[in-house]
């Protein structure tokens, strides 16, 4: 079946699950997050995936061992494919893609290609393109100063204090969202942060270090 998009149901179903997320909730409202939640992910991700099985839906129930917050479920649901990421909640539609952390080897490889004039200033172009866009680009975790031998002053400073670089797009409800139009959204998005795809592929690459350990 083709992706036609969440319906009201879905957000509907979030709302209900943020101001009473409990297992009594959960299992009342099951169905609705089977049809009208989960399904619509499965077919938007198996539109977006380029080989079958290499996308990842997250489980709904949160793991609260080491948490303060001891609510079971996720106030959301979201799915990752190939270096993207889709996520939907009651606040509306979300897509992201690049590298959200970088292990200490990538971490490396990136730093040089930013402080290298060719490829860092490539990549501070695609940034501002992007931004531009309204697009953001940003990493999980931020150095509070460049790192240890860059200089401080360097003019890709803020790239450098990154500890992982991703683009991110968030879309507040409307009613697109409960059509096909949703997919399109998403795809715009992911082609157009296919430069900073490529040149993360190209100039910081995978993590070895699990192979070769």
């Amino acid at each position: 079946m083709a992706f036609e998009g969440w319906p009201a149901e879905a957000l509907e179903f979030y709302e209900g699950l943020a101001a009473d997320n409990t297992k009594s909730y959960w299992l009342a409202h099951k169905q609705v997050y089977d049809e009208c939640v989960l399904a619509p992910m499965r077919q938007l991700v198996a539109e977006l995936e380029a080989e079958p099985g290499e996308s990842k839906i997250f489980r709904p129930y949160r793991d609260v061992r080491f948490s303060k917050d001891k609510s079971p479920y996720k106030t959301e649901i979201a799915a990752a494919f190939r270096d993207g990421y889709v996520r939907l909640s009651a606040e509306g539609l979300g897509a992201g893609r690049g590298m959200h952390e970088m292990v200490p080897e990538q971490l490396d490889r990136y730093r040089s290609a930013v402080a290298a004039d060719v490829t860092g200033e490539a990549l501070a172009r695609i940034v501002v393109t992007l931004r531009e866009q309204d697009i953001g680009v940003q990493g999980h975790e931020s150095l509070k100063k460049v790192p240890r031998g860059y200089p401080a002053e360097h003019p890709r400073a803020e790239l450098l204090r990154q500890k992982g670089l991703y683009a991110w797009k968030h879309w507040p409800v409307e009613p697109w969202l409960g059509t096909p139009a949703a997919r399109t959204k998403v795809t715009g998005f992911l082609a157009a942060v296919e430069p900073l795809s490529d040149w993360l592929e190209h100039n910081v690459g995978p993590d070895t270090s699990a192979a070769s350990s």
